[in-house]
């Protein structure tokens, strides 16, 4: 199947139940480089590629200590966990991405958790096949007044010419806190992802989203955050990109209620012919009166060649707020390294120190020292790759 190639009878055919989905996908059509969330991305290559498809049959989920889903069906999860397949009724109806609809209209049986209590999970995504559309949603919901944290890695091995599009609808109880790290390394991974994303976060709940892009490979997440009545947003975004990689955020967090606030940091480091992207919108709209909006990127390019792309948007349309937006994009300080070096330290070591300590406040907000240790190993894994290129 080529998605270039969808037509309202083929989707009909194929997309089930899910006709909202459907008819939102075909009013915005296929995205191109004139759409304005992909106009950095090149997707029209993904879209011409011909796939697979796969059946997606529930199998029996066996005990585990993380939830894993496999080319998009759960597989293991915790003792306990209240994890089932149903149509996702709660679709946005004004989401800026076609590919969010799509993924709905391929896929009308999303995979629905319900994280009880104050919980702390491990979720990991694992792909085993090739030239194949990986598409499945994830619908999550956790409780009021509890305070829940999941951690999620990728895992893909022997793969080639893939298209991984998932995403999820997270719905983010009142006076609730929730917590997502995301950790995922591309390198030469051989296949690409679009991950559409839509939070809700209700009445004082507070939310922290945080990525670690790593690597090279093609990869886009595209996010879409209702904030209500003081309702908080902390959204933190590293990139650490190398070869002919393009990956980033496109994002849009809308104040919807008084009294929100959100705060949005990208941290960009590109070497080789990397193309990094932030193309974030913070929206406050007339009900959301006295918000607090903050949002900055920052990029250091290690090669003559690489690109960053730092789009920072606010659209406002009240008077009483506080907000705030910037970009900055440099090289690592000449006297910094001349310094390092002449204590003794190679110029690789040096390179690192200074990019380390770029990235390193991101890195330290994870409480975990576990996964703390997980980012690094990832981080070194991809600096030491690339090693020769930064000599």
């Amino acid at each position: 199947m080529k998605l270039s190639d969808l037509t309202k009878k083929t989707l009909e055919e194929i997309a089930g139940t899910n006709s909202k989905a459907l008819d939102k996908f075909l009013a915005m059509g296929l995205p191109s480089k004139k759409s304005e969330a992909y106009r950095y991305f090149n997707v029209e290559n993904l879209l011409d590629n011909e796939y697979e498809t796969l059946e997606y049959v529930p199998k029996s989920i066996e005990v585990g200590e993380q939830i894993e889903i496999v080319d998009g069906v759960v597989t293991t999860a915790p003792q306990g966990m209240r994890i089932y397949y149903e149509a996702c009724e709660q679709i946005d109806s004004d989401h800026f991405d076609p590919l969010y609809y799509l993924g709905h209209a391929l896929y009308p049986q999303t995979i629905k958790i319900e994280v009880d209590g104050d919980a702390e999970l491990k979720l990991l995504h694992r792909f085993t096949k090739s030239n194949t559309l990986i598409n499945y949603r994830i619908v999550l919901f956790n409780q009021a007044n509890r305070h829940s944290t999941i951690y999620e890695t990728f895992d893909a091995e022997g793969i080639e010419n893939s298209l991984v599009m998932y995403g999820y609808d997270m719905h983010i109880a009142q006076d609730s806190s929730f917590r997502l790290f995301k950790v995922q390394t591309m390198q030469e991974q051989n296949y690409s992802m679009i991950a559409s994303h839509k939070i809700n976060v209700a009445k004082q709940a507070t939310t922290m989203y945080k990525s670690f892009d790593l690597g090279g490979d093609q990869a886009l997440q595209l996010i879409k955050i209702d904030l209500g009545e003081r309702a908080h947003i902390d959204a933190q975004h590293l990139l650490y990109l190398n070869a002919q990689s393009k990956r980033g955020t496109v994002s849009q967090i809308i104040h919807k209620g008084e009294h929100s606030t959100s705060n949005q940091e990208a941290k960009n480091i590109l070497d080789g012919d990397a193309r990094g992207i932030f193309d974030a919108l913070i929206k406050v709209e007339k009900t959301a009166k006295h918000t607090k909006a903050y949002q900055n990127s920052k990029a250091i390019l290690l090669h003559e060649k690489a690109y960053m792309i730092a789009k920072p948007q606010l659209e406002i349309y009240i008077d009483e707020l506080e907000a705030a937006h910037g970009s900055t994009t440099g090289q690592l300080d000449p006297q910094q390294l001349f310094y390092l070096q002449s204590r003794g330290i190679s110029a690789v070591e040096a390179r690192k120190m200074l990019v380390i300590a770029f990235a390193n406040a991101m890195m330290e907000t994870i409480r975990d020292s576990r996964h703390q240790e997980l980012i690094r190993a990832e981080f070194d894994k991809v600096f030491y790759a690339n090693a020769k290129e930064l000599l």
